[in-house]
Parts: structure tokens; C-alpha cells; sequence
């Protein structure tokens, strides 16, 4: 199977060709939305970070924002700071460089002389950047260019049943062809990890899987709690998930069965054409889907058996449910419908190659219901309070 898709000067391949308007803090959030809202064919989203952060949480911020810049759906970058945050201006810059050469430039709010000035500034470069890249033309890429991240949230014992199992097989069918399938939510191995770990590469992999599922469960624990007592969310409950490892079973489905090549840091780099990999990741919906597209995800397949409506600034997200009542009541914002797994219609091999095949229209440019509703909404994972 081929995509069409466009060759970055990085080497990469975008499904997406949009300039991103980048806030490096809180503090230039609401200055990158008025910009793009008047530059068609950008984007932008609001960073609640980047100021009054511990280096680790820091770190956490600066590799989302890199990550964001070096997708391949981004042509370019308009970096906005205020002037005087902690993610300073020069290290959003250089830590983006580390990762890719495409187009960047840089306005600073108070060295602009105010709002409406860097307005100004920021627009005119954003309308260049989108004018240069409307110039581009798609080429034909095997899928094997792909990296795509699974999620679930919102789920119920459909989650793991239907969708999860079609997402799996989907992720088998991309690892089979020579692609990269992310499986996150660190806080959804628990009580699976062993499972995980037994489909290890190497060592090195399988003691990975079980230091950062122990180091998140130990996270709580520092501040005196249990991560056992929001998860299940009250949501899952009410669908009829009674314990994190019944979630955790159903999580690790979106996985399949291939072996698991790498684990990755909350944000990192992925290499493309790896097979299955693992990053560390929150249970939290747009934190996770964040650290994944930071990662280099151009496509995002979530699995919601209550129903969701998260999508992404920067990759389009496929939403699958194998509740047949939530594809009715919400198709508004569903793509996929797995029930016909649970009611012997169709096959699990079936369901995966269906869920492929739509991964790649949406590739080759098919919107998503999250993108057709505009829905950009981002989070990124924190460590401990602000300084």
C-alpha cells in the first residue's frame, strides 16, 4: 500500500502541509491564536506551559514544542515567545534545529514593541511560509514512512473486545509493511507489564517496560497517593471496567502482536521504519496523543468505547469505537465502527485492514471528524507544582 504525501527537507514524509504558529509559553498563547486566525493554512495551539517550570517538567514543554515543529505535516515554524519565560527563545530554537531544518523564524513580543506589532511581524512571515509551501506537490510513499500513534480513552469493555483487538491488527498489518506503531499510556500497563515484556526485542527493552511502568506507579506514591484512585476514571466504571488491570488488558491490545522494538521517553524522536514501539506516556488523553505526535506520529488512531472528541493540532486523529450506541449517538465525532467484531459480522483480520485502509486515505489527505470540526486542543504532561 502507498500514501501521497510530501517529502520534507529532513528526509521525512508529512500527510499535512500546514506552518505551525508556535507559543513558547502561557504567555504568547493568545497571541499565536489571533495570528492564525488571520493566516489560512496555519495552526497554532495553547501552550499552558513553558514559564515558572522544574528542569525536568522544562524539558518535558521544550520537547513537545520541538516535536511539534519537526512533524512532518509542519512545513515550517513561527516561533512566538514573550521575551522573559524560562523557555527561552534561543533554546526553542536550537532544540528544534536538533531535529529538523525546515523553515523557522522567530518573533519575541516584547522585543517587537507589543501585541499588535508582533502581529504584524509573525504574519507576514507565517503568509510566506504558506505561500512557499502551497508550491509543493504529493509523491507516492510506501507506508512503510509511517508512524502512528494508538490511544484510547473514554473507554469500555468494548475497548478491549472490539476496537482495541481492530486497532492491533491494524498496527500488525503497518509493523508488516516496514512501518512504526506507537503504543502509549504507561498508566495502562500496569498489571499487563509482564505481558509486554515477554514480547521484548532484547533486554535492554524488557526492563525498560517494567522500570517506567514502576516509576510511574511510584510517582504517586512520592505524594502519597494511588494511581488506582483515578483510574478507572468514573467513566470507565459506568461503562463496566471494575479494576486498572482489566484496563490495562484491554489497553495493551492496540499493541497486536509484534514484537516490541524500543521504548521511548514521554516526547522523544522516533526513528521511522522500527516496527512496534512503546513510549512513555500518561493515561491522559491529549497529553499522550501530544508526546506521540512530538514523537513524529503523522497519523493518530484512538479508540473511545464511551465516545471522545479529542483531536490534534498537528496530526489528524481516527477515532474507532466498538460500542455500537456510541457509534449512533456520536458519529458526529466517531470514524470507525469495530462492533461488528463483537457480533461475529466481521473479523478482527477483517476490521484491521478496513482500519488500515483508512489510515490511509486519511494520509492521502481525508479529513478526520476531529479536523472537519476544528478540534486542536493539546495538553502536556507535568512532573510536580510550578515554581
Amino acid at each position: 500500500m502507498t500514501f501521497y504525501g510530501y517529502r520534507r527537507p529532513d528526509g521525512r514524509v508529512g500527510v499535512r502541509n500546514k506552518v505551525l504558529i508556535l507559543p513558547a509559553s502561557v504567555c504568547a498563547s493568545d497571541t499565536t491564536r489571533i495570528i492564525s486566525q488571520q493566516v489560512e493554512g496555519s495552526i497554532t495551539f495553547n501552550n499552558q506551559q513553558g514559564c515558572s517550570q522544574v528542569g525536568p517538567d522544562q524539558q518535558l514543554t521544550m520537547d513537545v514544542m520541538a516535536g511539534y515543529a519537526a512533524n512532518p505535516n509542519i512545513y515550517g515554524t513561527v516561533v512566538v515567545s514573550l521575551g522573559c519565560e524560562n523557555c527561552q527563545m534561543d533554546l526553542v530554537t536550537a532544540a528544534i534545529r536538533e531535529r529538523t531544518n525546515k523553515p523557522m523564524e522567530q518573533v519575541i513580543i516584547q522585543e517587537a514593541g507589543g501585541t499588535l506589532k508582533a502581529v504584524e511581524a509573525a504574519v507576514r512571515y507565517a503568509k510566506q511560509m504558506v505561500a512557499e509551501a502551497s508550491l509543493l506537490q504529493k509523491e507516492e510513499f510506501p507506508i512503510s514512512e509511517l508512524i502512528v500513534g494508538t490511544e484510547c480513552g473514554g473507554s469500555d469493555p468494548t475497548s478491549g473486545l472490539a476496537a482495541n483487538p481492530a486497532i492491533g491488527a491494524m498496527s500488525d498489518l503497518l509493523v508488516a509493511a516496514g512501518g512504526t506503531s506507537i503504543l502509549s499510556e504507561t498508566s495502562e500497563f500496569i498489571g499487563a507489564e509482564h505481558i509486554l515484556a515477554r514480547r521484548a526485542v532484547n533486554r535492554e527493552v524488557h526492563d525498560r517496560i517494567y522500570e517506567i511502568t514502576t516509576r510511574f506507579e511510584k510517582h504517586f506514591h512520592l505524594v502519597g497517593e494511588d494511581v488506582r484512585a483515578g483510574n478507572p476514571s468514573p467513566g470507565n466504571k459506568a461503562g463496566g471496567i471494575t479494576t486498572l488491570e482489566e484496563k490495562s488488558l484491554g489497553c495493551i491490545h492496540k499493541g497486536g502482536h509484534s514484537p516490541i522494538q524500543a521504548v521511548y521517553d514521554y516526547g522523544k524522536q522516533v526513528r521511522a521504519k522500527q516496527g512496534l514501539v512503546i513510549m512513555d506516556t500518561p493515561g491522559n488523553d491529549p497529553s499522550s496523543v501530544a508526546a506521540m505526535v512530538a514523537g513524529g506520529a503523522q497519523v493518530v488512531v484512538f479508540s473511545s468505547g464511551r465516545g471522545s472528541p479529542v483531536g490534534s493540532p498537528i496530526a489528524p486523529v481516527v477515532k474507532i469505537t466498538g460500542n455500537k450506541l456510541t457509534f449512533a449517538n456520536m458519529e458526529d465525532n466517531i470514524d470507525f465502527n469495530a462492533a461488528p467484531l463483537i457480533y461475529g459480522e466481521k473479523t478482527v483480520e477483517e476490521l484491521g485492514e478496513e482500519l488500515l485502509r483508512m489510515v490511509v486515505e486519511t494520509a492521502c489527505g481525508k479529513q478526520t471528524k476531529a479536523e472537519a470540526l476544528g478540534f486542536t486542543e493539546t495538553a502536556i504532561a507535568r512532573l510536580c507544582n510550578y515554581v
